[in-house]
């Protein structure tokens, strides 16, 4: 009876599809608290049989891991010590198996035998586990050779795939490209041990916790390969946890304390690792080992981790972000403000260590942070360091990545605004960069630039707004020099086409461009430094057209309009304004008008109601041909452009202003009534 029992089964647990595998596991997870203890018994047996028979395929030994698992943690009958011993030297015999969801299943196994013993398991195959961990840490090669060895099993990869097209493979062949193409071999796998070992056990773990311990992890931390450094962070998270219980007090002898300085330290190299998913990993074990301590040792370690956790509330890649943002609610409270004017000097010395970082993102995120600071930490815990902020912020205005000039320039004009005295001394050097970014090839540094001016303006009033407003002026102007589409291409070499195409230069030259080092926007590898070698490289930018220099202003006199005691003169720059959008002999001014329209609104409320009236007349043209126009994007703005407007001035009003302008623009104001977006 019991053994077509336990035959049924062993045939779901060892099934070849994964999906029946798992069936089988939740079948057994129902049905477990109803066997006996013979079957249990049985049942055990046969599944260590097959676990240590090294002819078993790997889909039976990683299904008979999981049910082992069951066993061990489902079964109300409790196993006996030698029974135990069986599952745990069966399961330390398949963590160097060849297939990676065996070893991840024995680790699994282990960890749920420190579950049930509270840590005893770990102290017998200690040795064993961490010798595996060690080992393979040894394996470390310099950055060349791993690059050598990651080519070279490619291309034996890609030859022995190439090969199995024109000859049946057979499973020695699948092997060899396993073994081909393994990273770290067992690594990975055995710190995934580990960590469940230690997760299993808990709060009893603490007392197995020591330096040796820590230094091998510590040693993972560090480790070239970024999935091992994940895994390490993660065994760090479940390390920390050990010390997370409720109604405990703090106590010297708890090894979160005693060995919290080297903790937090590699915690913190975690915080600012070129890699995200290193970063996240990092992250929640950060959270995790702040979280285990009371409120008032938190701040023990707060010099080193809290800069790092502020920058990441910036970081661009969206978990790390809104993960670390969760982490400031929770460890800060309503005292983040407070908590950063206190370690102030930690925070700022972070912060410009981070505008030199190669990751480009971090860069960028040291910018906004630094903006941060000068809107809104106190003045005077900020003010002994502007110099030294602004300094790094100058830096950055002439990063490769055109992100990272975004966020400075913004910054500067934020600490210009707080800081104007503290400023004056570097505006020589910094208002040709404000301009240069004003005309940029990119929209949004455009606009970030003419925000930044504007706070130019707020700090220093009249003093600089005559000189603004000349090349305000002299900007509109130049766009009735851009040249038409057919000079575009002026730049290409003449001559007849070659093979049907246009003749290339020769910094075009298809040579120059093949069998190069790639480049990932994911993962920001290889290194983008700051002065040269990136895909936004400012030396390799295209000079800017005259048409993106009126552009810039565009976003300038909007931005100005809200600036009181600039009013008066963008006033005088709208008949020029006007006229630089009816310039329609390029192709590129239906983007100049999308601008426009974008923008009006605001302007107009800038302005206010008596002065704006007297001038919409001017842009009446431009914003119907907008609206009539084939580009999607224009003709959308224009056409929230004249629903903002009947807002702000009165639908009557606008209608009024409209037909006595021309009349023919009123069939498509009043079409507009029923498109446009609301």
């Amino acid at each position: 009876m019991f053994g077509q029992e336990v035959e049924r089964i062993i045939g779901g647990l060892c099934a070849a599809q994964k999906l029946e595998r798992d069936r089988a596991v939740a079948d057994l997870n129902v049905k477990i608290k109803n066997f006996s203890p013979e079957l249990i018994q049985s049942l055990q047996k046969a599944l260590l049989s097959i676990v240590s028979d090294s002819a078993s395929p790997w889909e039976s030994k990683h299904g008979s891991l999981l049910g082992l698992r069951v066993l061990v943690l489902m079964s109300e009958v409790e196993l006996e010590n030698e029974d135990q011993l069986e599952v745990q030297q069966a399961a330390l015999k398949v963590l160097t198996d060849q297939e990676v969801r065996v070893r991840q299943a024995a680790g699994e196994v282990l960890g749920s035998l420190c579950q049930k013993d509270g840590g005893a398991t770990f102290v017998s195959c200690r040795s064993h586990v961490l010798e595996l961990v060690r080992s393979n840490l040894d394996r470390e090669m310099t950055d060349d050779e791993a690059s050598r060895n990651e080519h070279e099993s490619t291309r034996q990869l890609m030859e022995k795939l190439s090969a199995g097209t024109r000859e049946r493979r057979n499973s020695g062949d699948a092997a060899q490209i396993f073994h081909d193409t393994a990273g770290w071999r067992n690594l990975e796998t055995s710190m995934k041990c580990l960590e469940h070992m230690i997760a299993g056990a808990g709060l009893k773990f603490l007392a197995y916790i020591d330096q040796d311990l820590l230094d091998l992890i510590f040693e993972a931390l560090t480790h070239t390969n970024r999935f091992v450094r994940e895994t390490g962070f993660n065994v760090c998270g479940a390390l920390v946890s050990c010390g997370a219980y409720e109604g405990a007090e703090l106590l010297e002898s708890n090894p979160m304390f005693t060995y919290g300085d080297q903790l937090s330290r590699q915690l913190g190299q975690g915080l600012a690792d070129n890699w995200s998913q290193v970063r996240l990993a990092s992250s929640v074990a950060t959270r995790k080992f702040l979280v285990s301590l009371p409120p008032a040792a938190r701040e023990r370690f707060f010099s080193v981790l809290l800069p790092r956790l502020c920058l990441n509330r910036y970081y661009v890649a969206e978990g790390v972000r809104l993960y670390s943002q969760e982490t400031w609610r929770q460890v800060a409270g309503s005292e983040g403000k407070a908590l950063v004017e206190k370690y102030i000097d930690s925070v700022v010395s972070y912060y410009i260590e981070a505008t030199a970082a190669d990751n480009h993102a971090v860069r960028e995120a040291a910018c906004a942070c630094i903006a941060e600071l000068a809107l809104k930490i106190a003045t005077d815990s900020v003010r002994v360091h502007v110099p030294d902020l602004l300094h790094s912020l100058t830096v950055c205005f002439n990063d490769d990545s055109w992100p990272v000039r975004d966020a400075a320039c913004v910054a500067c004009g934020n600490f210009i605004l707080c800081f104007p005295e503290e400023a004056q001394g570097t505006m020589e050097e910094l208002y040709p960069l404000f301009f240069t970014n004003l005309q940029d090839n990119i929209p949004s540094v455009r606009q970030g630039a003419a925000i930044a001016i504007a706070n130019i303006v707020r700090a220093y009033g009249k003093d600089v707004l005559p000189m603004i407003i000349e090349k305000m002026k002299e900007g509109l102007k130049g766009v009735e020099n851009q040249p038409s589409e057919t000079e575009r291409y002026g730049d290409l070499e003449s001559g007849p086409a070659m093979y049907g195409v246009v003749k290339r230069k020769r910094d075009n030259d298809m040579d120059l461009h093949s069998n190069k080092q790639m480049f990932s926007c994911g993962s920001l590898a290889p290194k983008m430094g700051r002065g040269g070698g990136g895909c936004s490289d400012c030396r390799y930018r295209r000079p800017p057209q005259l048409w993106e220099r009126a552009d810039g202003y565009v976003y300038l006199i909007n931005e100005l309009a809200g600036v009181p005691h600039a009013a008066a003169e963008v006033t005088t720059c709208l008949p020029i304004l006007a006229e630089a959008v009816r310039h329609k002999h390029y192709a590129a001014h239906i983007t100049l008008l999308e601008t426009l329209c974008k923008t009006l609104s605001h302007l107009a409320k800038g302005l206010g109601k008596r002065v704006f009236k007297g001038h919409l007349y001017l842009f009446l043209d431009a914003i119907f041909y907008a609206l009539e126009c084939e580009n999607a994007l224009t003709s959308s703005a224009a056409s929230q452009c004249l629903t903002q407007l009947s807002q702000f001035l009165g639908p009557n009003i606008l209608r009024g202003r409209v037909e006595e302008h021309n009349p023919s623009y009123l069939k498509a104001l009043d079409a507009n009534r029923f498109i446009a977006p609301l």
